[in-house]
This record gives structure tokens, sequence and C-alpha cells, in this order.
């Protein structure tokens, strides 16, 4: 439990730290943290959910025995600046670039801090890490932020949080042992949960998204024309319509809606 309060205090202070020293305007709301074991079968689970070729903790770190993942909610203006229009804004953009960047540099933090105390670690990139071809990727941080416990999959594909799904993932695997959380017994979801939402379906912008199917390639097409359009901001290929204006943007709206009202 010491270890799993270390972590998680060296990720809340260096994304602080970071925002303080290398950005203009805020960028993001308080990170979280989710651990699992290296060895929890749901990771074999994610060669049929994801793809076959998807790793398992031990192919990226030999001694694996935890699998540590974060998200890093961004701050309400910037999610609530991306509603309007079919482009996605500029400040959606930036926020995605200089995430990545966070990410980075988060895992090199980690990794120091980790090997410091003598355990190994293993990190894959935060972005630009699929098949560009299938455009699926073989260490999917959303599935691994899964099986930590971080949260439950909405219908836009996104992992919803305690914070809401508009954010980035990051992940590691270490041989430092660290005790692992429960994942969500329910739904965060409330198109999962009772049918009673789907506005993520209804605001994207090329009928990339469906109940029932989704057209990545179709997806990726936005992404690429938002590249172009923010290219000189860095490699901004993202649109993030079905994440923003939505009840799970910034919260878990099935938690919330169980809230006992007071009054």
């Amino acid at each position: 439990m010491i270890m799993k309060q270390k972590i998680t205090e060296e990720i809340i202070s260096f994304t602080d730290r970071f925002q303080n020293e290398h950005c203009r305007e805020r960028f993001w709301r308080t990170p979280l943290a989710g651990f699992s074991s290296a060895n929890d079968p749901m990771f074999a689970q994610l060669k049929t959910a994801v793809s076959s070729t998807h790793a398992m903790p031990e192919d990226l770190l030999p001694e694996a025995k935890t699998v540590v993942a974060f998200f890093i909610p961004f701050e309400k203006s910037i999610i609530r600046s991306n509603i309007k229009g079919p482009d996605a804004s500029q400040k959606w953009a930036a926020a995605y670039i200089q995430t990545n960047t966070l990410i980075s540099e988060l895992g090199r933090h980690l990794s120091a801090f980790l090997e410091s105390s003598g355990h190994n670690t293993a990190l894959t990139p935060p972005t630009h890490n699929f098949d560009p071809e299938r455009l699926i990727s073989d260490w999917s941080h959303r599935h691994v932020a899964f099986v930590a416990g971080l949260g439950s999959f909405g219908l836009n594909n996104m992992l919803i949080t305690e914070s809401g799904c508009c954010g980035r993932i990051g992940s590691l695997v270490t041989s430092a042992f660290v005790e692992p959380d429960s994942r969500p017994t329910g739904e965060a979801c409330l198109y999962r949960h009772d049918s009673s939402c789907r506005q993520c379906v209804e605001r994207c912008i090329n009928e990339a998204l469906f109940e029932d199917n989704f057209y990545r390639h179709k997806c990726y097409e936005a992404c690429l024309k938002n590249e172009k359009i923010f290219q000189h901001l860095g490699k901004a290929d993202v649109c993030g319509k079905c994440l923003v204006g939505l009840p799970c943007s910034f919260i878990n709206p099935v938690k919330q809606s169980a809230k006992p009202q007071v009054g």
C-alpha cells in the first residue's frame, strides 16, 4: 500500500510541476492512477478483445509483477472549447500534443523513481504505437487502464473514469509488486447502464460511430483532417467530438446519478 501511495503521489506531483513549468495555461485536472497484477487473466483476454497480437506484460518486461496505468483528465475549459463546429478546437489540439509530451516525461520520471528502489520498468509511447493499416495497437493503454480498474468503456469506446472520459492515458510495466485495484462492477456509460443516452453517436462528425459498430478508418479520417489544420502546433491527429458535451465528459454519470439528493 505504501508503494501504491508513493507512485500515485509521484504521478500527481510531477503533473503539477510540469504544468507550472511548461504550460502557459492549465491543461489538466488531478490525475488518477490504477494498478493491476501482471498476472491478471484479463490481459490474455485482450488478445481477443483488442488483437491477437496484443502484448502481455511479460512480453514488455519478463520479470513484470505490476502494471501501472494513469489517466490525465483535461481541464473543463479545454473540453468545452471542443464542443462547437466539426473541426477540433485549437485548445483541444494543443492539449493533445502537450499531454503526449507529459505522458512521455512522466513515464521516464516514474521509471527513474522505481529504478532508484531497485525495480525495473518498461514503457510504451503514449500514442502512434499502432499498426498504420489496422489502426490497432499491440499495447492499448485504454484497455490496460480498464484492467487496472480506472473505469469502464463507454459507447464511444473511451474509458469513462471517475473524472470522465476526456483526457489521455499512459501506462508502464514494473517488477515492483503493488497491490492491485479492483475493477468497477457496474457500467459508467448511461447507454450501457439503462439505454438513456446516445449523445456520443449523435456527436460523431464523420459517421464512424454507431450503437452496434465503429468504423475506425472513418474516425481516423477526421483526425487526419485536424492534423493538417493544426500542423503548425505539431502532430495533432485528433478529433474528440464524441467525448465532449456529454454526461460522461467530466464525471462518471451513473455514479453521480445514483447519489441521494439532498433537500
